[in-house]
C-alpha cells in the first residue's frame, strides 16, 4: 500500500507538472515576438502564399536554394517541394550595390563579396540593415585559403542596398526572403544553401568578362573552373550539387557531367599588340581622307556606335565620353584604332575593333600623293535617353 501511494502521489505530481509547464515555442514564433519580423509576417505571409498557390508550389516550403551571382547581381530563390527531388525557380531578386570585383575574399577589409558554397547560418531580426541572414564565412575553403588571422565576417544578405562585401536587396524582399526562410527553418531546414558565383555562366557576356578577367589574373581560373561545374550540374539536375574541399582548401565538385561541359574556363586572347611606324605618317595634307558618305555617312557611324556602345556602360552608369585614336593608311584601310580616354575594357575592346572594321576611306593626299593619317574621333555614350 505504501509503494502503490507513491506510485499514485509521483504520477500526480507529473500531471500537474505538464499542465502547468509553459508550452514549447517554434523558431519562427520565437521570431515573431520582434516587431519587424511579426510586421514582415503580417506583410508577405498572405502575399508568398498567393504567389506559391500561382506557382502550384506547396505552403510553406520546406526547402529553399539561394543562388547569387556577382557580376549579372541577380539572387534567385528556388523551391523543392516537399514530394519532389528537384529544385523549382521560385524569385529573382535584383542585387542593388555591389563591392569589389570577381574573385573570393581573402581578407578583412578587402570589401569582396564571397564566392563559393555557404549556408545560412543567423537570422538577425534587429539588423542595422533591416533585416539581416548571416552566412556561414569563413567556410571550411576560406579558413585554409584566407588570411589566418584575419579573414573577415559578418557576411549578410540583407536590406538597405548598401554594402561593404554583403549581398544587398531592397527592404521589401529581404522582408520577403526572411520569411521564407523563416518557414523553410521552422519545417526543419537547419542548413539552407546559399551558393555565391561570379557570373551566370550560360550567360554570352558575363562568360566574356570572366574570361577577360582571368586573363588578368590567370590564378583564379582553378576556383573558376569548380564554381562552373558546380552551377552547369544544377542547371542541368536542379539538384544541388556534392562539395567537398581538399587538404589545400580548393573544392571538388563530386558530381560527374558530360565530358563537354568539363572544359576549362579559359582566359579571353588578348587583343595584339600593334605598331605603326609613325615616321610615315604625314605632318600635314592637302586634303583629308573621306569616309564613305561623307560627313554625314561618317555622323551615322558615330551614332550607330554610340547606340552599340549603351550595353557596355557600367552598372549603374548612365553616360560617358571617349576619345579614339586611330590611322587611315595611305590606300584608305583603318586600321590601329585606340581609345586614348575613357570607357573600360570591355567596352573598348568592341569600339577598336569596330573602328578597325570601317569600310575603306577616300585616303588623304599629300602633293598628290596618297598618305597615311592620324585622326582623333570624340564619342558620347548616353543611354539615359535626356
Amino acid at each position: 500500500m505504501k509503494y502503490l501511494l507513491a506510485a499514485i502521489t509521483f504520477l500526480i505530481t507529473l500531471w500537474v507538472s505538464g499542465q502547468t509547464a509553459a508550452p514549447a515555442f517554434s523558431f519562427i514564433e520565437y521570431q515573431r515576438s520582434f516587431p519587424r519580423i511579426s510586421e514582415a509576417l503580417k506583410r508577405k505571409e498572405d502575399t508568398l502564399m498567393k504567389q506559391f498557390r500561382e506557382k502550384k508550389f506547396e505552403w510553406p516550403a520546406k526547402n529553399i536554394y539561394l543562388r547569387s551571382f556577382k557580376y549579372d547581381s541577380h539572387l534567385e530563390v528556388w523551391i523543392k517541394p516537399a514530394n519532389g527531388d528537384q529544385y523549382k525557380l521560385f524569385k529573382t531578386y535584383k542585387v542593388c550595390a555591389l563591392a569589389g570585383t570577381l574573385g573570393p575574399k581573402r581578407m578583412e577589409g578587402d570589401y569582396q563579396v564571397p564566392e563559393g558554397f555557404y549556408y545560412i547560418n543567423e537570422f538577425n531580426p534587429k539588423s542595422a540593415y533591416h533585416l539581416s541572414l548571416g552566412l556561414n564565412y569563413p567556410n571550411a575553403s576560406d579558413r585554409i585559403l584566407s588570411d589566418s588571422l584575419q579573414p573577415g565576417g559578418d557576411i549578410y544578405i540583407h536590406g538597405k542596398c548598401v554594402t561593404t562585401g554583403c549581398i544587398p536587396i531592397l527592404d521589401q524582399q529581404i522582408e520577403e526572403l526572411y520569411v521564407l526562410a523563416l518557414h523553410a527553418k521552422n519545417q526543419g531546414q537547419d542548413f539552407i544553401p546559399v551558393h555565391i558565383f561570379p557570373v551566370r555562366f550560360n550567360n554570352p557576356k558575363s562568360a566574356d568578362y570572366l574570361a577577360r578577367y582571368i586573363r588578368e589574373f590567370p590564378e583564379y581560373a582553378v576556383l573558376a573552373d569548380e564554381l562552373r561545374r558546380a552551377y552547369l550540374y544544377f542547371e542541368k539536375t536542379k539538384k544541388l550539387p556534392l562539395v567537398m574541399v581538399d587538404g589545400r582548401g580548393a573544392y571538388r565538385i563530386g558530381n560527374t557531367l558530360p565530358e563537354e561541359e568539363k572544359a576549362p574556363v579559359k582566359a579571353a586572347p588578348r587583343r595584339p599588340v600593334k605598331y605603326f611606324d609613325e615616321a610615315v605618317l604625314a605632318k600635314s595634307v592637302d586634303k583629308l581622307p573621306v569616309y564613305p558618305g561623307g560627313n554625314a555617312g561618317f555622323q551615322q557611324f558615330i551614332d550607330k556606335i554610340s547606340r552599340d556602345m549603351e550595353p557596355f556602360l557600367e552598372k549603374g552608369q548612365q553616360k560617358t565620353y571617349l576619345m579614339v585614336e586611330f590611322i587611315i593608311d595611305k590606300d584608305g584601310k583603318p586600321a590601329y584604332a585606340k581609345v586614348i580616354k575613357g570607357g573600360n575594357e570591355e567596352m573598348n575592346d568592341k569600339l577598336q575593333e569596330k573602328f578597325e572594321n570601317m569600310p575603306a576611306w577616300t585616303p588623304a593626299t599629300r602633293l598628290e600623293k596618297n598618305v597615311a593619317v592620324k585622326l582623333k574621333q570624340s564619342i558620347v555614350v548616353d543611354a539615359s535617353g535626356l
